[in-house]
């Protein structure tokens, strides 16, 4: 956009067409719109009509988290630097990352690792995503010559059986650089990831591959906004009907990717505030992860008996249901969730409880035991930016100081 085409952040008629546009793009009716932030939709006419000035920071933040704005100034048309919201800041490993899935060995030399010898490289990275607090630091440094190496593999297999097995890996390392690569400021490189790991889980034949494909396309889907969720819905159904057949017999893992896309379902239904729906497939899901052998625990997924607790959690949490939130929250048991990523996750969905339930003190302290458990996942959440931002702002100085102590330690405020 020309700099003389720049909207002036300070009118509030631009903060309103803005709002407006964006209501539009996500599929949002006003009175929906209106309802989700607890005003009236004459209220949000008149804002998007420049009737009423743009709102305070506590405001603008919910409107933006609820209409999936990722920066800031895509809502306020304020060009300055802004705090992004679900696009954390690139990593630094984010460039060779991207050099590798850019790149194709399509005349190496080389020869190609065996697919045993991947999958033992793949299985040591997964266990350090789960263990490590800066695991996006460690999963960025293996990643580059495992993304080269399996293509490469691929590309080289023989017969039908071993190249089955050559694109079953390269779907699973795909699917750990979508870990990588999401929240980033890369979306084309994420869908690129998505969109390969698909084909290349297709192209193994494998269940489970395809699952945990699908798993990711259908969270990619829905994290762009309402206006996919139906495309979310659609590759989720499907991956359910073509898994189904295989379950009477199905190894844990089958099952687990069952469950996980049980409840990806019910999320997406939560999302759209379909209680009914949402809990219904949180049941389907609960009776899949009662199935698997005791103690089992997805290494990509973490889907088990452990994490259905949090799953209710989120499920309550994206229903805008404050109290039934903070009794999900009361109820789950994070002490059984061994990777420490997912831990952070659990957290903030808690902070996001307890800020619903208006309790904002206990939602900071929970943000802090997220931070503990693994910095870089807080560090990349928008949600939990959005909470440490609003109370910034905050009346009460204990909460004020509190917040931007974590703001500090977020880089959302200079120390």
């Amino acid at each position: 956009m020309p700099s003389d085409a720049t909207p002036d952040p300070s009118d509030s008629i631009v903060f309103g067409q803005r709002l407006q546009v964006l209501r539009q793009k996500r599929g949002l009716s006003r009175p929906v719109l209106a309802g989700l932030l607890g005003m009236s939709p004459s209220w949000l006419k008149q804002v998007e009509n420049g009737q009423i000035h743009m709102p305070k920071l506590p405001m603008v933040l919910r409107i933006a988290e609820l209409l999936r704005v990722r920066d800031l100034s895509d809502l306020t048309g304020d060009q300055r630097p802004t705090a992004e919201l679900f696009i954390g800041p690139g990593h630094s490993r984010l460039p060779s990352v991207q050099a590798a899935v850019n790149t194709f060995p399509l005349a190496s030399a080389r020869q190609a690792p065996s697919t045993a010898h991947l999958r033992a490289r793949l299985d040591r990275a997964w266990s350090a995503r789960h263990s490590a607090p800066n695991h996006r630091d460690v999963v960025g440094e293996v990643l580059p010559d495992l993304i080269l190496d399996a293509q490469l593999a691929a590309r080289q297999a023989n017969s039908g059986a071993d190249r089955r097995a050559a694109q079953a890996v390269l779907s699973e390392v795909y699917s750990l650089s979508q870990f990588f690569v999401a929240y980033q400021p890369d979306s084309a490189l994420l869908w690129r990831v998505a969109e390969r790991g698909m084909v290349a889980a297709q192209d193994s034949e494998d269940p489970h591959a395809i699952g945990v494909a699908a798993w990711l396309t259908a969270q990619a889907h829905r994290d762009t906004g309402p206006s996919h969720f139906d495309a979310a819905d659609r590759v989720t159904h499907e991956a359910l009907r073509f898994l189904t057949p295989f379950l009477p017999n199905a190894s844990d893992p089958v099952r687990a990717i069952t469950g996980a896309l049980q409840f990806e379902a019910g999320y997406t239904a939560a999302r759209r505030g379909e209680k009914g729906t949402a809990w219904g497939w949180w049941d389907q899901a609960e009776r899949t992860a009662r199935g698997l052998t005791p103690g089992y625990y997805h290494p990509i997924t973490s889907f088990s008996t452990a994490i259905m607790g949090a799953h209710a959690v989120t499920v309550a949490v994206e229903l805008r249901a404050g109290g039934e939130s903070v009794r999900q929250a009361a109820d789950a048991d994070a002490t059984h969730i061994p990777s420490r990523p997912r831990l952070a996750r659990h957290r903030i969905e808690e902070a996001r409880a307890y800020q619903l339930d208006g309790q904002p003190e206990v939602a900071l302290s929970t943000l802090e035991k997220a931070h503990k458990a693994a910095p870089e996942t807080i560090k990349y959440n928008g949600y939990a930016k959005r909470i440490v931002l609003e109370e910034v702002e905050a009346k009460s100085p204990t909460r004020r100081r509190a917040a931007s102590r974590l703001a500090v330690e977020l880089g959302l405020l200079a120390a």
